[in-house]
């Protein structure tokens, strides 16, 4: 059995100039479309016009990159980000002419931005958003599993000290004792979430109770959320001494929130189809170029 596993990868997978592709950048560009050739599969197979899909993938792109973001900044660094000094950080992905990437991304700030992209889609589509919760969770799992993985290749976000055989010794950081490979546990766990996902949107053949999907989902993708911050380290300062840290108080809403949701679908409170009133936007082409 080994030791421990000493961790020492560029995060960088190439440079042009002064510009660096990491491994995080491509397994989010990688995820982003994988995901949409999955959705737009579903959409089909459910004989709905691919034309809300490509409308779609513009909200939930911005509300997944601005939504993390502020999140980050909201959520764990207030008191640094907020501030005359440093506020131009939240959106200047430079430093001293180098492109340093967006340092920090919260999960929680993408979930809160999805849902308010889509309520503002619904506004004007008319579409309805539980329905296209029950599809897009399935890619958002998948996609977070690369996220994950990009997590493992920058050597950030990684747990406590372990002597477990599969501890990782994060080099690059100057680690010299093994840490649980908390990206790993997360990665792993939302490509099982994904798989289970997909398994019975198919197994169901698209034709099951609005919100099932969406309801279990956020269950079981923020409970595994809740369950392994117990083991990882604290993101910034303020988390020492909590006994939950910002990663678990931000799940509780969402689990209980899931809760609810997968009741209201198992009585079918919920609106059913993606056009539960049949009203249809009518897309003209000044829609479809944007």
């Amino acid at each position: 059995m080994l030791a421990a596993i000493h961790w020492n990868v560029d995060p960088v997978m190439f440079h042009i100039g002064s510009f660096g592709l990491r491994y995080y950048s491509l397994g989010f560009l990688f995820a982003f479309l994988l995901g949409y050739y999955i959705i737009q599969w579903m959409f089909r197979r459910e004989k709905v016009s691919t034309d809300y899909l490509e409308s779609l993938l513009v909200y939930i792109f911005l509300a997944v990159l601005v939504g993390a973001r502020l999140g980050h900044c909201l959520f764990y660094e207030p008191d640094y980000y907020l501030t005359s000094a440093h506020w131009v950080e939240i959106v200047w992905p430079f430093s001293n002419g180098q492109y340093t990437g967006f340092q920090g991304l919260a999960s929680h700030g993408a979930a809160i931005g999805i849902l308010l992209a889509l309520w503002l889609y619904w506004r004007k589509y008319a579409m309805n958003p539980v329905w296209i919760l029950d599809r897009l969770v399935v890619v958002v799992a998948l996609g977070g599993a690369f996220v994950r993985l990009g997590n493992l290749f920058n050597s950030e976000i990684y747990g406590v000290a372990t002597d477990m055989p599969w501890g990782f010794v994060f080099e690059r950081n100057g680690e010299t004792e093994a840490k649980h490979p908390t990206q790993l546990y997360e990665s792993l766990s939302y490509f099982v979430i994904f798989g289970v996902s997909l398994w019975y949107y198919i197994r169901k053949k698209g034709a099951f109770r609005t919100g099932s999907i969406f309801g279990w989902w956020l269950v079981a993708l923020f409970g595994m959320r809740l369950l392994i911050e117990f083991v990882k380290n604290d993101q910034v300062g303020f988390e020492a001494g909590m006994v939950l840290n910002m990663g678990q108080l931000l799940s509780l809403p969402f689990i209980v929130g899931g809760l609810a949701i997968a009741w209201l679908a198992h009585k079918e409170k919920l609106p059913q189809g993606p056009f539960p009133k049949g009203e249809k936007h009518v897309f003209k082409d000044n829609d479809k170029k944007k």
